[in-house]
C-alpha cells in the first residue's frame, strides 16, 4: 500500500506474535513472518502465501497518491526478470484482499504481466492499516506533504489519535505534524500544485492565510520565485503593496525569518487575535513579543494566559 523498493532476497524469520500501539514502529505493526509456499492461501497467517493478482485491490484511504510513472516501468522491467522478491501485506476483504503495504510492486506485478504475487495475509483494523500504510511510505520518503498531511487528519479524525502520538509513531515532532496539517488550509488548487512539486512546503507555508492566494500561487510559479521572494510578495500583499515598517526593513537587512518561526508566528496569531512577533537566538533563547492595540485585548489576553475571567 505504498511505494516500494526491491531487496536482495527473502529472508526466513521465526513467527513472533504482534504487538499493538502506537509507537512501536512499522516491523513491530506488520509483526513477523515465516516464508511457506501453499497450494491455495488461507485467509490468515503469518507465512508468505501466493495469491491471484485479480483478487488483491488498494485500499480505498491509501495515503499515496501518485506514482511516479518512469520508476513504476523500471520496477515493473526488474519484476519481470526478478520476480517480486519482497512479499506485499494484505488483509481479508470479503471473498478478496485489500492491501495494506506494497501497492507500487503490485501495480508493477501487474504491469509485468505476473498473475501471482507473494504476499503475507494479516487482520488489521482499520486503524492499524493506515497506521502501517502511513509508517511505511514516510520511512520510504514517498509521500508529498499533502498527502502526508492527509494521512495525518485521518488518523486524527477517524481514530483519535493525538498530534503526540502520531510524532511518536512516525518519528516526527509535533510541531512537524501540526505546520503539515496546516497545508489543508491552503485552496484545493494550491495543494495541487504542491503534490506535483510546482511548489514546495516551504512556498506553501508562506500561502497560508495569504489572501488572493491562488493568484500569488500563479505568480510564484510563473517568475520562478524562491521562498524568501514568496515570503515577501505574501508581506507586500497584506500590507496593501505599501513600503515595510522600520521594523521589517530592519529584519529584511539581517535577513528574512525562519519559515518554521514565521509559521508560528502566524499560528499564535490567529489564536490570540494579537500580532505575534518570535525573535530566535542561535544560542537557544529569544523573545516573545505580543502587541496589542486596545485595553479590551490587553484583558482578553490577561484572561487566556491566567485562566481567571477579568
Amino acid at each position: 500500500m505504498s511505494g516500494d523498493a526491491e531487496t536482495s532476497g527473502p529472508k526466513t524469520i521465526k513467527p513472533a506474535k504482534r504487538p499493538h500501539g502506537l509507537g512501536r514502529g512499522l516491523s513491530a505493526l506488520l509483526g513477523e513472518a515465516q516464508e511457506e509456499p501453499v497450494a491455495s492461501p488461507p485467509r490468515s497467517g503469518s507465512s508468505i502465501q501466493s495469491i491471484e493478482i485479480s483478487m488483491i485491490h488498494p485500499h480505498p484511504e491509501q495515503p499515496r497518491r501518485q506514482f511516479d510513472d518512469g520508476a513504476l516501468q523500471e520496477l515493473a522491467d526488474s519484476i519481470g526478470k526478478r520476480g517480486v522478491i519482497q512479499p506485499i501485506i494484505v488483509r481479508p476483504d470479503g471473498s478478496n484482499y485489500q492491501i495494506v503495504a506494497g501497492e507500487r510492486r503490485w501495480r508493477a506485478a501487474q504491469r509485468a504481466q505476473l498473475h501471482r504475487i507473494p504476499a503475507i495475509v494479516r487482520d488489521f483494523d482499520e486503524a492499524e492499516t493506515l497506521e502501517i500504510a502511513l509508517i511505511e511510505n514516510i520511512q520510504r520518503e514517498d509521500l508529498n506533504p499533502i498527502e502526508e498531511a492527509e494521512a495525518y487528519r485521518k488518523l486524527i479524525g477517524h481514530f483519535g489519535h493525538s498530534q503526540e502520538a502520531l510524532g511518536r509513531l512516525v518519528g516526527k515532532s509535533r510541531s512537524h505534524i501540526a505546520n503539515l496539517m496546516r497545508l489543508l488550509d491552503l485552496p484545493k488548487a494550491v495543494q495541487g500544485a504542491v503534490m506535483e512539486q510546482r511548489l514546495t512546503m516551504g512556498h506553501a507555508r508562506a500561502l497560508i492565510g495569504a489572501d488572493q492566494c491562488e493568484s500569488l500561487a500563479r505568480t510564484i510559479e510563473e517568475k520562478g520565485l524562491s521562498v524568501r521572494e514568496t515570503e515577501a510578495l505574501v508581506r507586500k500583499s497584506k500590507s496593501g503593496g505599501s513600503e515595510k515598517s522600520s521594523s521589517t526593513n530592519a529584519r529584511s537587512k539581517a535577513g528574512d525569518k525562519d519559515p518554521d518561526i514565521a509559521a508560528l508566528e502566524q499560528h499564535l496569531a490567529d489564536i490570540l487575535g494579537l500580532k505575534v512577533e518570535i525573535s530566535h537566538s542561535d544560542q537557544g533563547g529569544g523573545l516573545l513579543t505580543l502587541r496589542y492595540s486596545t485595553l479590551d485585548q490587553l484583558d482578553m489576553l490577561c484572561q487566556r494566559l491566567s485562566g481567571e475571567k477579568i
